[in-house]
């Protein structure tokens, strides 16, 4: 039950970590003010749509796992994007739809995404946020949302990591005039490292939506503003889609692991399900018995992730319900069956194990991680994908285009029913020791989400590295038959590895592609916080 704010309440210890200085110190400020896990979690989410306005968006979704250990229960609460065209009278024909291919360009490779108004899914996270805020925090909402308000009115100087992934991204934030004032410079071109976003519309709608609550974006102004837009230029959003947008909760699902428990995002979403999965067949090997980070560590690593992937594939060809998936996926006799196909893996030479092939995707999504002194936990992972490329009119808003990313709708575009939520990746985790708070994670990163965390978890529980060397530990990841190898992994065990046959792209440095994983901790000294230097990441600890 929420318990309503009456008087001036005391600072509460504890720790946060996310995806920009700016984010983690609204959330830190929240646990000042008296606020819990949960109110630093939303205003850092909320503050992040101005701080990394790269990553994350007003109109994108998200989830949020949230840990009580005074209760000892947990919750997932689903707000990420729905299909949209719920009551719609008749579809529009394709000619019709806002829908304009854009070619980013990532350096080694490019990609192709779609944006305009018919990129647009269901938005969620205004509807999370604010049930989050209103079922387990401690401020009111105009609180939590003075972070944000400040820096969209004021401004938020752009940090080296947004304007790197905005560098990427440059044909999407400069697509249309309104989203070029926001994110241009005057005289030309995108804005750089240094300057100031200002966003002086979007801190009106926040002020807002403080009064007005959730409403503002399902039935009030701010919704209608939506409608009007995707009306007038090729959208696909509906007034019921919106209405009738509902958060949905479901119970974590939890794994064991060691002596540990560890709880994460349960279907329909994928990346939960597929670490949980990498964990039971790891737990079956002796990881405590190999050096970290050498040639037998990173082998054994590689063909988990074959093997998960592999794995995935035959769960996706049987095609069943969200609920049949965990039961069948993490079965003892599946988990055993598939730790006998890693065991005869790892016992043929690499180049014999064949190709396996893996979805491309972007890393357009941000990681916020919360612990306080009563046992509030909360791992919220959010995405705005690339960005719609353009505002909402007299809003501020920008919309996701998750209807625009291939790697999301194998079917085919715009086959997505309407109601139903886009598949993802995302995967907010938390590990119990015992049923008290020991750790809690998650990362951005699409198909590289997984590999991330399972790595940050086994440096973590398995190697008995400290959270700061667990989060920034050189990580790998296998896809397409290529053994990927961020800057940092040991030259002599990647030149075994590469004796024993496996094709090695070796980066040169630390790399977003590889994940951002900021993490909260809590240790018998009291608390620990690592925000990931490869997406900007940034922690603080909030002491009385």
């Amino acid at each position: 039950m929420r318990r309503h704010l009456t008087h001036t309440f005391t600072p509460k210890r504890g720790a946060i970590a996310a995806g920009h200085p700016l984010t983690a110190a609204a959330g830190a400020q929240m646990l000042q003010q008296g606020g819990n896990a949960v109110d630093a979690a939303v205003a850092a989410t909320f503050a992040s749509f101005v701080s990394e306005y790269t990553l994350s968006a007003t109109g994108g979704g998200g989830f949020a796992l949230v840990y009580d250990a005074a209760r000892g229960a947990g919750e997932l609460l689903d707000f990420f994007s729905a299909g949209p065209g719920l009551k719609q009278a008749q579809p529009p024909a394709a000619d019709e739809i806002d829908f304009q291919e854009i070619t980013v360009d990532y350096g080694p490779s490019h990609q192709h995404f779609y944006v305009g108004r018919g990129a647009v899914a269901v938005p969620g996270n205004i509807a999370g946020l604010c049930s989050l805020a209103k079922e387990a925090g401690r401020l009111p909402l105009p609180v939590l949302l003075e972070p944000a308000i400040r820096l969209a009115r004021e401004g938020c100087p752009i940090s080296e990591i947004q304007a790197f992934i905005g560098a990427m991204i440059e044909p999407i934030l400069l697509l249309t005039p309104e989203s070029s004032a926001i994110f241009g410079r005057p005289e030309g071109g995108l804005k750089q490292a240094g300057d100031l976003v200002c966003m002086a519309a979007l801190a009106g709608t926040l002020e807002a939506l403080g009064r007005e609550g959730p409403r503002l974006f399902s039935h009030g102004a701010v919704a209608q503003a939506i409608l009007a837009d995707q009306q007038a230029h090729g959208g696909l959003l509906t007034a019921d889609d919106l209405t009738r947008y509902r958060v949905r909760r479901r119970p974590p699902l939890a794994v064991p692991f060691r002596h540990l428990d560890v709880l994460t995002n349960p279907p329909p979403s994928r990346g939960g399900l597929l670490i949980s999965f990498t964990l039971r067949l790891l737990d079956g090997f002796p990881l405590e018995g190999l050096d970290c980070g050498a040639a037998g560590h990173l082998e054994l690593l590689a063909e988990a992730m074959r093997v998960t992937h592999l794995a995935r594939r035959e769960l996706e060809a049987q095609q069943l319900q969200p609920r049949q998936q965990v039961g069948r996926l993490l079965g003892p006799a599946t988990v055993a069956r598939w730790q006998r196909r890693l065991q005869e893996l790892l016992q043929r030479p690499a180049a014999e194990r064949g190709r396996d092939v893996a979805p491309p995707a972007m890393p357009n999504t941000t990681q916020i991680s919360v612990m306080d002194e009563d046992g509030l936990v909360v791992s919220l992972t959010t995405s705005g994908g690339e960005g719609a490329g353009f505002i909402v009119p007299g809003t501020g808003v920008i919309l996701n285009n998750m209807l625009g990313e291939a790697d999301l709708h194998p079917e085919g575009f715009h086959k997505s029913p309407p109601g139903k939520r886009i598949p993802s990746m995302m995967a907010p985790t938390v590990v119990l020791d015992g049923g008290a708070p020991r750790l809690a994670l998650g990362s951005g990163g699409a198909n590289r989400i997984r590999s991330a965390i399972v790595q940050v978890l086994l440096n973590s529980l398995a190697f008995g590295l400290p959270l700061p060397q667990a989060v920034d530990a050189a990580r790998i990841h296998f896809e397409e038959g290529v053994l990927q190898a961020e800057g940092g992994n040991d030259a002599a065990a990647l030149d075994a590895l590469a004796a024993a046959g496996y094709q090695i792209n070796r980066w040169q440095a630390r790399h977003m592609y590889f994940g951002g994983v900021h993490a909260v901790g809590r240790t018998d000294g009291g608390f620990v916080a690592m925000g990931d230097a490869r997406r900007g990441g940034a922690a603080v600890l909030s002491e009385q």
